[in-house]
C-alpha cells in the first residue's frame, strides 16, 4: 500500500479503519456538509476566476461540477469578523469581538459569547457530527474556542496566522492544538488539515457529519511546502509588520497549488467513501486578498471596503441537486452560507438570535430568481453599502456613489448625479 493512500485511512488517532466504504457510512437521508474557507485569498486567485499564472484544477472542477457566483462577499475585509459572520449566521458587529480590529495574539479580553448559538452548536444539536480543521481566530480562552462552540472536535489554530512548518504564532509561541490540547506535528500546515480532513471524511460513522475546513493558506507567512521565508518572532505581535514585506509571485503561486492539491484529496475521499451524492460541499474566502493576489477588474485589497476587500470567489457543488457549470450573479455574503447550511441540513435557527443571511438553495435549485438586497459593512473609519448596483463607500471623510455595473472599479464617483441615491445609502 502506497504511503499516500495509507494516510487517507489514518483515524487521527493513527487507526486504520477495517469497514469498507458501504458499511463505513450508511445513507442518510440529510447531506453532509463540508465548508471550505481560504484565508486571505483574492477574487481572481482561482484559474477559474482568472488567475493567469498558475492553475487551480481541484477547485476549478468543483465549479464546474456546481455552481459559481459572481457576486459573492465576506462580511468584512478582515478574518475576524468574517468568521464570526459565519459562525454566528449574524452581521459580526452585533458582537463585541466583531468589533475587535483585528483580533491580536495579546488579547486575551474579548472572544466569541460562551452562549452565543453557533452554526456548530445547532448542528450538533440536529444530530451531526461537527469539526473544525483549521484557523479559528475567534477568541483564545478555552470558553471562547471551537469545543465550546459546538465542534466535537477541533485541530488548528488559535491566532491569526502561523508558521506553517513550526506552528507559532506571531509571537513564537506554540499554536496546534488538539481540542484544548497544545500538540506538535511535523510538515506543512497545509497538508496536516488536508490528512486531518481526509481522515475525518473516511471515519466509520451512523451521523450525517459538518466538516469546517478553514485553511490558513494563501494567507502570510511566505512559504510554500519547499519552504520559504523564516518568521523572526519577538515580544511584540509581529503580523500587521511583515505582511507587507516579502514573499513573491512564486512562492504565493506555491502556497495555492498545495491549497487546490488539498481540496483535490478531500474530494477523492468523498468519492471514495462512497459519499458524493450526499455531500454539500462550499468554498469561499474569508476576505479579500493581499499583495500578491489578482485582483482585477477590483480596486483594493485586504483591509479595505472597496471591491477588492470584500468580494470573494465562492463556489457550491451539490450533485444531483444543483446544475453543474451554473453561473449566478445573485449577491451572496458570508452569513448566507450558515443560513443555507442549515436550511440544507433541516436545522432551525435559535429564535432569539436570527440569521442575517438567506438560505440560497432556491436560488440554486433554480427555483426562485435574484434576489434584489442590501449588504452592509463597517471597519474602523470606513462604511460600505451596496444595493443593487450601487455602492456607497465611507473612507474616513471622504464618501463616494459608484454604479457597480459600469465602474467595477470603482473610479467614478456618481453621488453628484444622484444625490438622492447617496444620501439614501448614506442613511
Amino acid at each position: 500500500m502506497s504511503a499516500s493512500l495509507l494516510l487517507d485511512r489514518l483515524s487521527p488517532v493513527g487507526k486504520i479503519h477495517s469497514a469498507s466504504p458501504s458499511l463505513a457510512h450508511p445513507k442518510t437521508s440529510r447531506p453532509n456538509i463540508i465548508f471550505i474557507l481560504a484565508d486571505d485569498l483574492g477574487w481572481g486567485d482561482l484559474s477559474c476566476y482568472g488567475r493567469p499564472d498558475y492553475r487551480t484544477p481541484n477547485i476549478d472542477l468543483l465549479a464546474s461540477q456546481g455552481a459559481k457566483f459572481t457576486d459573492a462577499y465576506s462580511a468584512s475585509a478582515l478574518c475576524t469578523h468574517s468568521r464570526c459572520g459565519f459562525i454566528t449566521g449574524r452581521y459580526p458587529a452585533r458582537l463585541k469581538i466583531g468589533l475587535t480590529e483585528p483580533l491580536s495574539v495579546t488579547n486575551n479580553l474579548v472572544g466569541l459569547d460562551p452562549g452565543h448559538p453557533t452554526i456548530a452548536s445547532q448542528l450538533k444539536q440536529s444530530g451531526y457530527d461537527t469539526a473544525l480543521f483549521g484557523k479559528w481566530h475567534l477568541g483564545f480562552r478555552p470558553e471562547w474556542g471551537p469545543n465550546a462552540h459546538g465542534f466535537d472536535e477541533f485541530f488548528g489554530i488559535l491566532a491569526g496566522a502561523g508558521d506553517y512548518f513550526l506552528h507559532k504564532n506571531g509571537l513564537g509561541q506554540p499554536d496546534l492544538f488538539e481540542n484544548l490540547t497544545p500538540v506538535q506535528r511535523n510538515g506543512y500546515l497545509t497538508d496536516l488539515l488536508t490528512e486531518r480532513a481526509v481522515n475525518y471524511v473516511t471515519r466509520s460513522r451512523v451521523s450525517p457529519f459538518f466538516l469546517s475546513l478553514q485553511y490558513t493558506a494563501p494567507h502570510w507567512p511566505w512559504q510554500g511546502p519547499k519552504g520559504g521565508e523564516a518568521v523572526a518572532f519577538s515580544d511584540k505581535e509581529i503580523e500587521p509588520i511583515v505582511m507587507g514585506k516579502g514573499g513573491s509571485l512564486k512562492i504565493y503561486a506555491e502556497m495555492m497549488r498545495s491549497l487546490d492539491d488539498g481540496v483535490g484529496r478531500v474530494m477523492k475521499a468523498v468519492r471514495g467513501a462512497g459519499l458524493d451524492a450526499n455531500t454539500i460541499v462550499i468554498f469561499t474566502s474569508d476576505n479579500g486578498g493581499e499583495r500578491f493576489s489578482y485582483q482585477w477588474p477590483f480596486s483594493g485589497q485586504k483591509g479595505a471596503l472597496l471591491e477588492g476587500g470584500i468580494r470573494v470567489p465562492a463556489i457550491v457543488r451539490w450533485p444531483g441537486v444543483i446544475t453543474a457549470n451554473r453561473v449566478t450573479i445573485q449577491m451572496a455574503i458570508t452569513m448566507d452560507w450558515t443560513a443555507t447550511i442549515l436550511a440544507a441540513s433541516e436545522t432551525s435557527a435559535a429564535a432569539d438570535y436570527p440569521l442575517d443571511g438567506i438560505d440560497l438553495l432556491p436560488v440554486l435549485k433554480g427555483t426562485s430568481s435574484v434576489h434584489d438586497r442590501s449588504f452592509f459593512w463597517r471597519l474602523r473609519t470606513q462604511d460600505a453599502v451596496r444595493k443593487g448596483k450601487w455602492k456607497y463607500v465611507r473612507n474616513g471623510s471622504n464618501r463616494s456613489l459608484f454604479d457597480l455595473s459600469i465602474d467595477e472599479r470603482e473610479q467614478a464617483n456618481f453621488s453628484g448625479k444622484n444625490p438622492d441615491i447617496m444620501q439614501r445609502l448614506k442613511q
